[in-house]
Order: C-alpha cells, then sequence, then structure tokens
C-alpha cells in the first residue's frame, strides 16, 4: 500500500489519467477473450457492441468456465457516493493481475446524476473504464433509444385516447407516463393535451427519469430480442373504464418500440485502464427498478472468463437485496461472493448522524465519530449474510483518511464481525492497490456453497408478506404501514395474477428508512407504503414508499454548473 507521504502527492485528475492511457483497439483486446472481428458492432475504435450470434456463442462457452460471480453494494452513501464503480473496475483489474481471468459489467451513467450531484460514473482514478468521456456523454445511444422507445408508447397511447378511443380507456388510469434522461423537478407532475380540439385529451401526466423507466429494467432482464419484445407487449399503459389492463400491444406499439431498441438491446463492450474487458450496458436505478446492468451482458461475460464482477446501485438495502430477490430468480444465477464497500467518511456521516451532509465536518471528525457510525455498516454486513453468501468488506480509501481511521475499521470488520475486510486503494493505485482485496476475495468465493444461498421470501407469498418481509428483515422496520391506495393496488394485482412475482421496494437511499434524514442503523419505525404497481413486462411488483420520487431534481448548485469544454474539445469538470 501506499506511504503517507505517497498519498500527500497531488493525484492526477481521472481526466488526465484517462487521456495518457494508452487504449488497444477494441477488436485486439477482445480477440483474446474470444471474440473476433465479426462478432462486433463497432461505434468508433475503443467502443463495441455484441452482436445476437456471439452472445449466444458465448452462452455456450459458459459450460466450459467457473461462473464465479462477485457482486459488490456498498453501505448507506453519502450523496457523494463511496466508490462501488471504483471498487468494481479495480476489483476486476486486481483478480487479473493476481492470475485469474475476470471480466466486469456495469450500469451505463444517466445523464440526470452525471449532471446532478455525482458527476461522471464510470469509475475513477486509475480504476476506471474508457473512454470515458463517451461512456458519460451519449456513449452508444442507448439512453437515447429508451427514452424515444418509451414516448413512443406514450404518444401512440395518447391517440387511441384522442382518436375515438376504441379502447375505452379511462383518462383518469393512464399508467404510462413520459420520460427523459434528464433531473428536472419541473416535469414530477404536468397536464397535458391543454391546446383545445387539436391537443389531444387533457388529462394529468408527469415525467420520470428514463432509468426509472419499466422499458429500462425489461431490456435489462430480457434473454434476447424475441424475449425483449414479448416482455414489451405486456407492459401495461393504462387500464379500462371496468379497470382491465390496457398493453402495449393493445395500442400496437410493440413493434415499432422494439424496433427502436434493435441496437440497444446489444451489450456495450469497452476497457478498463488496465485494459480488463468491461461490458457498460443498461441503467436501471435500484429504487424504482432491479439496478443492475443487463443480463445479456452478464450471459456474456461468463462466456469469456472464470470471474464476473459486477455492482448494484446504492446500499445493500436497495441494489443488493434486489439482486438476490429479483435478478438472481430470473436470471437463474447467484453470487459467490458479496463485496459491501464502505469508506471512513460514510461511517462518520452516520456516526454523526447529520444531515444534510457536511464534508467539511465529516473531513474533521476523529476515530470516535468512524465508530459510532459502525451500526450502519453491521446492518449491512447482517443482511447480506441472510442470503447465505459470503462477505468481504471493502475500505475504499480517500486521500483524507487516516491510518487510526482505517485501522479501525479493519480492526472492527475482522475482530468483532468476523468478516473478512481489507483497505482498497483502487483509485490510486490501480490493481496493485486491492491485492488483499481480491486474494479475500478469491479465497470467499472458494468457500462458497452455492446450496446455501436463499430467498428473503417464496415466491407464492402473499404481497403484503413479501413487503412487510423486506421491510422488517433488511430495512430493520417494526411493521408496514400500508396508506392511500396501496391496499386497494394490491388488491388489484392479485386479481390480475400478480400474486406470485417479486417485489421492487422503492425507498430514499439515505437511510435504512423511508426518512432520508435518519442515519445508522434506525429502529422503532414503521415503513410507509403508499402505491403499488406493475412492471409486467419486467415481471416485478414496484411498491412505492411515501417519499419516493421517480423523477430526481438538480441540487441549488449541479455538478454541471462546474464542467466545461474548452475549444479544442477537452472536458473539464466532469470527474
Amino acid at each position: 500500500m501506499a506511504s503517507q507521504e505517497e498519498r500527500d502527492e497531488p493525484i492526477p485528475t481521472d481526466y488526465e489519467i484517462a487521456q495518457s492511457t494508452d487504449m488497444e483497439p477494441i477488436w485486439e483486446l477482445v480477440e483474446p477473450w474470444g471474440l473476433g472481428l465479426d462478432d462486433l458492432q463497432y461505434f468508433g475504435e475503443y467502443t463495441a457492441k455484441v452482436k445476437h450470434h456471439a452472445i449466444e456463442r458465448l452462452r455456450e462457452q459458459a459450460e466450459q468456465k467457473a461462473n464465479n460471480l462477485v457482486l459488490v453494494t456498498g453501505m448507506t452513501p453519502t450523496p457523494k457516493g463511496e466508490g462501488k464503480t471504483v471498487t468494481t473496475v479495480g476489483l476486476g483489474q486486481t483478480l487479473n493481475h493476481l492470475g485469474e481471468e475476470a471480466t466486469i459489467a456495469i450500469r451505463e451513467p444517466s445523464l440526470g446524476p452525471v449532471f446532478g450531484v455525482k458527476g461522471g460514473a464510470a469509475g475513477g482514478g486509475r480504476s476506471q473504464v474508457l473512454p470515458m468521456e463517451d461512456i458519460n456523454l451519449h456513449f452508444t445511444g442507448d439512453l437515447h433509444a429508451l427514452t424515444s422507445a418509451h414516448n413512443l408508447i406514450a404518444a401512440m397511447a395518447d391517440a387511441r385516447l384522442s382518436q375515438g378511443n376504441d379502447l375505452d380507456i379511462d383518462v383518469n388510469d393512464v399508467a404510462w407516463p413520459r420520460a427523459l434522461d434528464m433531473n428536472d423537478r419541473a416535469l414530477r407532475e404536468a397536464v397535458v393535451g391543454l391546446g383545445g380540439k387539436s391537443g389531444g385529451t387533457p388529462r394529468e401526466d408527469n415525467f420520470i427519469l428514463t432509468a426509472a423507466s419499466e422499458l429500462m429494467a425489461v431490456l435489462c432482464l430480457a434473454d434476447d430480442l424475441a424475449d425483449l419484445k414479448e416482455r414489451v407487449a405486456r407492459m401495461i399503459v393504462a387500464y379500462d373504464t371496468d379497470g382491465n389492463p390496457v398493453t402495449v400491444d393493445d395500442i400496437e406499439a410493440t413493434g415499432p418500440a422494439t424496433m427502436l431498441l434493435r441496437d440497444a438491446i446489444k451489450p456495450n463492450v469497452v476497457q478498463t485502464i488496465e485494459g480488463t474487458p468491461a461490458f457498460v450496458h443498461g441503467g436501471p436505478f435500484a429504487n424504482i427498478a432491479h439496478g443492475t446492468n443487463s443480463l445479456m451482458a452478464d450471459k456474456a461475460a461468463f462466456g469469456m472468463a472464470d470471474y464476473l464482477v459486477t455492482e448494484a446501485g446504492f446500499g445493500s438495502d436497495l441494489g443488493a437485496e434486489k439482486f438476490m430477490n429479483v435478478v438472481s430468480r430470473m436470471g437463474d444465477m447467484t453470487p459467490n461472493a458479496v463485496v459491501l464497500v464502505s469508506s471512513v467518511r460514510a461511517l462518520k456521516y452516520h456516526g454523526l448522524e447529520m444531515w444534510p451532509a457536511d464534508f467539511d465536518e465529516i473531513d474533521a471528525a476523529s476515530v470516535d465519530a468512524v465508530e459510532a457510525g459502525f451500526e450502519n455498516l453491521d446492518r449491512h454486513v447482517s443482511n447480506l449474510q441472510q442470503f447465505g453468501v459470503p462477505v468481504v468488506v471493502a475500505v475504499n480509501r480517500f486521500p483524507d483518511d487516516s491510518d487510526e481511521e482505517v485501522q479501525a475499521v479493519l480492526d472492527h470488520c475482522q475482530q468483532e464481525l468476523g468478516v473478512r475486510a481489507a483497505e482498497s486503494e483502487v483509485f490510486e493505485e490501480g490493481s496493485e492497490g486491492g491485492e488483499a482485496l481480491g486474494e479475500h476475495v478469491v479465497d470467499a468465493v472458494d468457500e462458497s456453497d452455492e446450496d446455501e444461498f436463499e430467498y428473503l421470501y417464496a415466491d407464492d407469498a402473499p404481497i403484503t408478506e413479501k413487503i412487510e418481509t423486506v421491510a422488517t428483515d433488511i430495512y430493520g422496520a417494526a411493521g408496514v404501514k400500508f396508506t392511500g391506495s396501496a391496499l386497494d393496488d394490491i388488491g388489484r394485482m392479485e386479481e390480475l395474477g400478480f400474486g406470485d412475482v417479486p417485489v421492487v421496494m422503492s425507498k430514499t437511499f439515505h437511510s435504512f428508512s423511508d426518512d432520508a434524514t435518519k442515519k445508522g442503523a434506525p429502529s422503532d419505525w414503521e415503513l410507509e407504503i403508499s402505491e403499488v404497481y406493475p412492471s409486467a413486462g419486467a415481471g416485478f411488483l414496484v411498491a412505492l414508499t411515501a417519499d419516493a420520487l421517480t423523477m430526481p431534481g438538480l441540487p441549488q448548485r449541479p455538478a454541471a454548473a462546474d464542467m466545461d469544454i474548452d475549444a479544442d474539445g477537452n472536458i473539464s469538470g466532469l470527474f
């Protein structure tokens, strides 16, 4: 690991590191991993999509590989995030450095969060995916294709409603909003159709972030183009006056919407700083959907290497829980190990119990504040252990962290929790900074037993029981309070045949509870569920908590305000 003097030296920016890296043409990089020239659809020299025939071949090749799946998740983060993507990229590089065969798979950045709070989402330092500017800005156009397909469905639904309404759509029960890949709180509620006779049927509407669209979840859970089309067809856009669902197929939008996703469904392959193949595909949020990259990317990666390192969004109470209960069910795969990313600053954040985050105060805090935040880390560890998967804690080191603070976390994990833990400096050092973490992960995978994995609830458990199980066993709630239309919604879901599908809980990522201001590991509180609706194409139900937002807003000073581009095309402030 780096000495304190080395840590004090100025660190080049992500952009400077990326620009100084000599990338390989993508066709040369992936050739040793089983992909040939004709297997790829190119987007310049360093980015490609994997064609359908190649994905099928890789799926067959996966039978000869170990298929070790490592899931990277995190403790409840600060608003800046604690480095799950950096850890995912760095761990993939480290496993190759240690002599294993590893690929990685992560989600595509959404422009809303990129320009909102977090900036770029392609990793960072010496553990990032390249070309990072392209990945963060437009990339291969997948998000735009999804936005267009989503809004085509919305437009065709409104056309049927306004042009005779032969499907008898209830104007007050249209379930398909508009979508936009940009945070914009002004669009959370809207009224459409106000242009008189030529403006359509007036009704209340709203916009959601493209990453929150059911179409995004459908794309990421589909097996192939045919399965995608079937899933699109059964998505519910509205209900008629008798309460019966009106689907995408009913409004004759299945073909054209799927057509717009013809290329978007193909996984994107790029490279890391150190030349590890990386799939960057799909971007469902972990509070509205299942929060991980596409299953097609995962299945392709299994045919290329013995290890796949992937990540789940937000903290483990959201992303990892959904991976275990939803993705593992639908993808027929379970993690062999889980890496829980923690940080000194996140532990201080919970130990100081502050809202909003004051990073100057966090930086100035001591070991006492770190130790006070252990209760949040502890609950994440115990939650993950419920699924029967070995847990490894990664302490993602930041430059201002002291040796004493980092050691306090390691000692707590190893001596009090009895779990493997390692300091990670993959941001500054790349694979060499993750050797201890990588060795722990290999050991954890070696001792894992797939027979010990178990879901939190059975498929045929009542919907209320599924919600209550996640609320009590994962969030630490004392119980659940159903408000608004929630119980009526559940009754309707059961009548429509959705009683045996998993439930995706939509909740703030700032806290275990449904109150963003509550830090640590709150107890003796009730989770409030205000609405339950189906994602019929994806194959799960969504349960909204009282404060859930499907369209985030920009902060007072968005990250975009510090971004710029010069006359030569050099970008600053994105990372």
